[in-house]
């Protein structure tokens, strides 16, 4: 009851400082024009050290939580560059623990990869903080990472949550903003990660620099990832015909633990979470295993335990930009009616390059006969909240629809980053940080109310200030 209280206390504070802003806002902050320059390959050199291990980067590695990937290059595949030693913070070092990983290489027209590493590590500790090592001798390296507390309804966690990243400058900005503030605790990532095809003949070195640019923030906490469009590499004109292979050979997910077929769509629970990743550039009709699976995945789903389903897809449903507009509409078509049903929380998406999020409607009436064609507020849908706005080389989305569509909560051509802040089963604190903030600066904020647990509607508690 005393949380209860101190929660709502928390809002009439935010309240009191930002006041309360409506719905339907377009913000009229004016910023400046930046363009996404990308940063050399040079600027994200290889450690120093005799095969050294690079682009390390972790993601949950079990459908509980209490396994973690740990992924890695290095030049040589010499004996003992394949291993991972771990132990808990503050034990004795002599109590590691090892794990083998697999190790594999790919070409990709004139590039050859350096070995990747992928190692899963079980049985580990919930809530626990573990140092672990990879390399030998004077080039061994040393990181860290906290497993999740036990799945509980109750229990509170916090995700950044970032799409469409790149490695421009305003990509630094995006991550080292997200990296100051200590609240996050793992990443939602919504597709989108190097943009290697945007360079002549998807420049694979571009994936390296991209590994070696997210290392400081992916190597100690892990990274909830999903594709995007810039993942596919489908390149037949450079005889390039297998889609997502640098991506599949470089980052791992735990498909298999949900019965998934393939990396590219799974489920983990994380602390009061479910966490859902779809593939909007995979087959998803009627009768494809991406189909069959989520709807057997649904049904999996327990509320009680974790309270805040989320699902992660890169193409938006409810976009009302200019850029990419309704390319997720034959998605939205098939698998809205379900998200309904199961009364999702929330949907991350990426894509468009710019921040947008939604009221709660639906669209599942569409009948053109009848005139019902138009989304409809409605309690049981997601938010939708599109964040393609990392700072990606292709720069920001800025041809906004005009009238404001009603589905349209609050809209800004901006980079930047999320927080979710999940404190209990009926409420999480969602916010929005632009990149030309200080990072305690919040540009769009709202109290979310769990839609299992606490099915009423949401009041937003800031918005553009200057609009």
């Amino acid at each position: 009851m005393g949380f209860r209280l101190a929660l709502v206390c928390s809002a009439i504070v935010l309240l009191s400082i930002s006041g309360l802003s409506h719905a339907g806002v377009t913000s009229s902050y004016t910023r400046v024009a930046e363009p996404s320059e990308e940063m050399p390959l040079e600027t994200f050199p290889p450690p120093a050290g005799l095969n050294a291990p690079e682009q390390v980067h972790i993601t949950q590695g079990d459908h509980n939580g209490r396994g973690m990937i740990i992924s890695w290059v290095t030049p040589i595949n010499d004996d003992g560059s394949n291993f991972v030693k771990y132990w808990i913070t503050d034990s004795d070092e002599s109590t590691k623990e090892s794990a083998e990983a697999s190790t594999s290489s790919y070409t990709y027209y004139d590039y050859t990869s350096g070995f990747l590493h992928h190692a899963t590590i079980k049985g580990l500790k919930y809530d626990t903080k573990y140092f672990y090592e990879l390399g030998t001798g004077r080039s061994s390296r040393r990181f860290s990472f906290t497993t999740p507390p036990k799945a509980g309804p109750d229990v509170p966690y916090t995700f950044g949550v970032i799409g469409d990243l790149g490695q421009t400058y305003a990509s630094n900005q995006t991550l080292y903003h997200y990296m100051s503030n200590p609240k996050g605790q793992a990443v939602l990532f919504v597709g989108d990660l190097s943009y290697a095809d945007d360079h002549p003949n998807h420049d694979q070195r571009k994936w390296d620099s991209y590994g070696r640019f997210v290392e400081p923030s992916a190597a100690y906490q892990p990274w909830i990832w999903a594709a995007g469009n810039h993942e596919i590499d489908f390149a037949p004109s450079i005889g390039e015909t297998q889609a997502f292979k640098p991506y599949k050979n470089r980052y791992h997910v735990p498909y298999r633990a949900s019965k998934s077929t393939s990396p590219l769509w799974y489920s983990i629970k994380r602390a009061s979470a479910y966490i859902i990743v779809l593939s909007s550039y995979s087959a998803f009709d009627k009768y494809t295993p991406q189909n069959s699976w989520l709807e057997s995945e649904l049904k999996k789903v327990n509320r009680e335990e974790t309270p805040w389903l989320i699902v992660l897809v890169h193409s938006p449903w409810y976009n009302s930009n200019g850029y990419h507009y309704m390319e997720g509409e034959s998605m939205r078509v098939t698998f809205e009616p379900w998200f309904v049903e199961n009364k999702v929380d929330i949907v991350f998406a990426g894509h468009v390059h710019a921040y947008e999020r939604s009221e709660r409607v639906s669209n599942i009436k569409y009948n053109i006969t009848d005139g019902l064609s138009s989304p409809v507020k409605d309690p049981s849908a997601p938010i939708y909240i599109t964040i393609g706005d990392g700072g990606n080389i292709e720069g920001i989305a800025n041809e906004y629809t005009y009238p404001q569509p009603s589905y349209s909560a609050y809209r800004e051509a901006s980079f930047g980053h999320a927080l979710l802040e999940i404190k209990n089963r009926t409420h999480a604190l969602y916010t929005w940080h632009r990149n030309q903030d200080d990072e305690p600066v919040i540009a769009d904020s709202l109290w979310v109310k769990n839609r299992h647990f606490l099915p009423e509607e949401e009041e937003t508690l800031s918005g553009d200030s200057s609009a």
